[in-house]
């Protein structure tokens, strides 16, 4: 009981002391508001969205055979420079020179029989002439003879492409490049039945690379093509790479439930730093403005309440949705401006305010210093 009660008495003694301190508070100074002031002056605003992609080349190809055979020789690995219409690769021509040659089998044997209807439908005209066959007979030889002009005209459509499979035993590169994916070594079988098979795969320019980015579709309205992008790689983290928007593409991409649009993002690559299949940070920048009129954007929130600066302020409001303040003796005046773009910390002013005008961005109510007294330092350490 005795330590509860002097518990209690303690906490009386210091209730007691917080109000001696609060009442010489009262009666030592009076509560003083100060501004904090901002100028309208130029100013750059800039606004940005970021995303993750991927590093790609602009064009790549998959060189592939519409044939298939052997892989023979194989005239490339990883890394090599290729140029339109070099030997990448060549097939075995055994069964492509057997087709050929079997072909051309068909078509000597088809000449042969257009040779024997010709002649022989030629007979049966000089008899029909002399009536010395019925019109049936003529007319059977004449079909004879144009069944066989068709098979001619088959046989040589064989041949043609007999000969172009066997060309395509030889694969050439289509365009100059890089080698940067190979599918298939010497000795491999490829089969072109269903899909055609992929040997290597080239990259038509690796100094000119693109990167694709996946960007949300809460952000996706703000993307436009020309805007700036920066972005890193986690290869080269201290650099930082440039580029622009080259498109945005209309196909929606869902993961997860999560739906992101494509965009195609220029990367300059005159280095070789970039390689395809990196994963890139990415900040696109969708609005950059420099040297506008503004504020910052805490000058358009301020707003004096009567029951804090009714006794010592006159306040001149309006109804107007976007004001500036300013302090003239002990007047506020409220001035009615139209607002443009804001990245949240500056505003842009397009009118209602001159460049240069002073006005309040905040406030802070303290206590005032009485009379013949001096204000206690600051920042400074009390000596003992």
């Amino acid at each position: 009981m005795k330590k509860r009660k002097r518990i209690i008495w303690a906490v009386v003694g210091l209730l007691g002391i917080a109000g001696v301190i609060a009442l010489v508070s009262r009666k030592g100074g009076e509560e003083k508001i100060s501004f904090q002031t901002t100028e309208v002056a130029p100013g750059d605003i800039a606004t940005n969205i970021t995303a993750t992609g991927t590093i790609e080349p602009v064009t790549t190809v998959d060189v592939g055979t519409q044939v298939s055979g052997i892989v023979k020789r194989l005239y490339v690995d990883y890394n090599s420079v290729v140029r339109r219409g070099q030997v990448i690769a060549e097939l075995d021509r055994t069964n492509l020179l057997s087709d050929l040659s079997s072909m051309q089998a068909h078509l000597r044997s088809a000449q042969i029989e257009l040779d024997y209807q010709k002649k022989n439908y030629a007979r049966y005209a000089e008899l029909k002439q002399k009536d010395l066959v019925s019109l049936q007979e003529y007319d059977v030889a004449l079909e004879n003879y144009r069944k066989a002009q068709e098979s001619v005209r088959i046989a040589q459509q064989d041949v043609a492409r007999a000969k172009t499979n066997l060309s395509y035993a030889t694969v050439y590169s289509p365009i100059d490049g890089v080698v940067i994916s190979k599918s298939v070594e010497e000795g491999q079988t490829v089969a072109s039945s269903f899909s055609t098979p992929s040997i290597v795969k080239i990259a038509k320019d690796l100094t000119d690379m693109q990167c694709i980015a996946k960007v949300d579709e809460a952000d996706i309205g703000e993307v436009r093509e020309g805007q700036r992008v920066t972005f890193t790689v986690d290869a080269y983290p201290d650099d930082v790479f440039s580029g622009s928007v080259k498109q945005v593409r209309q196909n929606p991409v869902t993961t997860n439930n999560v739906v992101t649009y494509e965009v195609v993002i220029s990367a300059p690559n005159a280095d070789l730093k970039l390689k395809p299949g990196l994963t890139a940070s990415i900040t696109i920048y969708t609005l950059e403005r420099s040297g506008v009129i503004s504020v910052p954007s805490g000058a358009l929130r301020f707003t004096p309440e009567a029951s804090v600066f009714g006794n010592k302020y006159v306040i001149k409001d309006t109804t107007a949705e976007h004001k500036l303040w300013t302090l003239e003796g002990n007047v506020l005046t409220a001035h009615k401006v139209e607002v443009g773009v804001t990245d949240g910390l500056r505003t842009e002013i397009i009118s209602g305010m001159k460049e240069g005008t002073t006005v309040i961005q905040s406030f802070e109510v303290g206590v005032a210093t009485p009379p013949g007294k001096k204000d206690a330092p600051k920042n400074k350490e009390n000596k003992k």
